[in-house]
């Protein structure tokens, strides 16, 4: 089967998986009425959004109650399902739907009730509450949602300065909550999952009488101290009930300080939040259903406020400049737009770094760091699949438009090599060392030589293509990853401005470059040639 174009990759993995549950619930409403009058409440106060078809749930509102119909008696089934891309990879048999609840009870005619409460352990999400009726050879089918309420924390921009003052907007009903800024890569705790940030603790905690908000999000004021440096922060909001939020904000600086500015991948962070908004059991992202093409960087991200993969792709990045007392000046992608031209971002920086998944990138984007480069600028690609697609950005709502490449813009024409293969990593393997002759000084101190390999990466790989620059050296690769010629190709070429472009060609080299010293001298030999 061929594919092209992003319809066509986004149908290939969303769009079965949206066509089977519609096709329940069509199927539901043809069946001459058997059942009917589907609703659901929590037995209390509803929370800001909540109608007949979706009710939140919390610790002042543990269970929901589904009201329904049967025209005669029947067998009926309430299934709990959660959507999502993640779901959906592990379970394709069962399209985007997973049941991880099931009851089943005889019923005769008439109005009924069936109740669910969610385990304190299951996190917090929308889940479809799914109702199938039988009776003899009719079968009807319909659904409602609920909402488990954690603690959903966004900052209304994803950057601030110092000195800037933002709201911090929550929605929980906890009666109390402690809220304290922490700073991501100074830690000493590891981190092991991707909805966790241990950061180091900067300021002071600010306790807040919640009781007043047990229905609705409200903002907390959130002031930026003068001599706070640059670098990846985020508010972390305990409930008294034991619940953890997240808000990630990054703190870019009052002018340019270091030579070095870091965008951190906030855009691509928002095309891969599957938080539901709207609350109709699907994540607000075309990751989710293909016919979605719009995103709202406003959300709270869906893993308790983390952002997607922030463990595996991100933090090591941070921690690295920690350790090493590296200075740079960190933003949100999406602030390269208050550079007014390539040239004041040339004249500020020498080297502008992407530690982690840069896929969805705007057009004002793909042009200044094409001009930047071309200016002499430096670029060091951390990740894989880079400046991928084309996003639009009015405000704060992300609209999807089309693979750069359809669009007559080849991203290995900026990167050195381009998106090549994913396979969600069910295959990795090391690299293997290839160019520690045409470019020794990557691999002095590494204790590499050809033939020597390293570490363990995948997932998502990058390779050369036609539109590649003739001067692109292979520095490493992974023969035949993902079959006969899908091979990851690790990347540096020199451009005629002067510019030194590096890309790693795997999605989790950033994400590891503390694990394995020979792949961090590495690293640390090509920071040294392009900073």
């Amino acid at each position: 089967m061929s594919w092209s174009g992003t319809r066509g990759r986004l149908l290939l993995f969303g769009g079965t998986a949206l066509g089977g549950l519609l096709g329940l619930t069509g199927r539901a409403r043809g069946a001459a009425g058997l059942l009917g009058a589907m609703q659901v409440g929590n037995g209390g106060r509803p929370f800001a959004g909540d109608t007949s078809n979706l009710a939140t749930l919390g610790p002042t509102r543990p269970t929901a109650r589904i009201h329904f119909k049967l025209n005669r008696r029947s067998r009926v089934t309430l299934d709990v399902l959660e959507t999502g891309q993640g779901v959906a990879s592990e379970q394709p048999a069962a399209g985007a739907q997973s049941a991880i609840g099931e009851r089943v009870v005889e019923l005769g005619p008439g109005s009924h009730q069936l109740n669910w409460t969610p385990a304190p352990t299951l996190p917090a999400r929308t889940y479809i509450l799914r109702l199938t009726a039988q009776s003899g050879v009719h079968v009807a089918r319909d659904h409602v949602v609920a909402r488990v309420l954690g603690v959903d924390a966004a900052f209304a921009s994803r950057s601030a300065r110092p000195t800037d003052a933002l709201p911090l907007v929550v929605a929980t009903d906890a009666k109390t909550l402690t809220v304290q800024m922490i700073r991501s890569g100074p830690e000493s705790i590891p981190t092991y999952v991707n909805n966790v940030i241990n950061g180091v603790p900067v300021g002071d905690p600010m306790t807040i009488d919640w009781t007043p908000n047990p229905n609705a999000p409200a903002p907390i004021p959130i002031s930026i101290p003068s001599d706070w440096q640059s670098g990846m922060y985020a508010a972390q909001i305990t409930a008294d009930d034991g619940r953890v939020g997240f808000a990630p904000l990054v703190i870019r600086p009052l002018s340019p300080i270091a030579r070095v500015a870091v965008m951190v991948p906030t855009t691509t962070w928002g095309a891969y939040n599957f938080f539901d908004a709207n609350g109709d059991g699907w994540g607000d992202t075309w990751y989710a259903r293909w016919k979605t093409n719009q995103a709202d960087l406003t959300r709270p991200n869906s893993t308790r406020g983390v952002p997607y993969r922030y463990r595996s792709y991100d933090l090591a990045f941070y921690q690295w400049l920690a350790r090493t007392g590296t200075a740079v000046d960190m933003y949100a992608d999406e602030d390269i737009e208050r550079f007014a031209t390539p040239h004041d971002l040339r004249a500020a920086y020498d080297l502008v770094v992407f530690p982690g998944h840069t896929e969805y990138v705007t057009s004002r984007m793909y042009t200044t760091i094409e001009a930047f480069r071309d200016l002499g600028g430096n670029l060091l690609f951390m990740s894989a699949n880079n400046f991928f697609r084309r996003v639009d950005r009015p405000e704060s709502t992300l609209t999807l438009i089309d693979e750069w490449r359809s669009l007559g813009r080849p991203e290995a024409a900026l990167c050195g090599v381009q998106y090549l293969a994913s396979d969600r990593g069910q295959r990795r393997a090391p690299f293997t060392v290839v160019g520690a002759e045409t470019a020794p000084w990557a691999f002095a101190g590494t204790g590499l030589q050809n033939g020597s390999q390293f570490g363990i990466y995948g997932i998502e790989i990058d390779a050369r293509a036609k539109s590649s620059p003739s001067t692109v050296q292979v520095l490493c690769n992974i023969p035949d990853l993902f079959g006969p010629g899908r091979t990851a190709e690790m990347t540096y070429y020199e451009h005629w401005s002067g510019a030194r472009v590096f890309s790693a060609g795997v999605l989790d080299f950033g994400g590891k470059i503390l694990l394995w010293p020979g792949a961090r001298k590495l690293f640390e030999n090509v920071w040294q040639r392009l900073a």
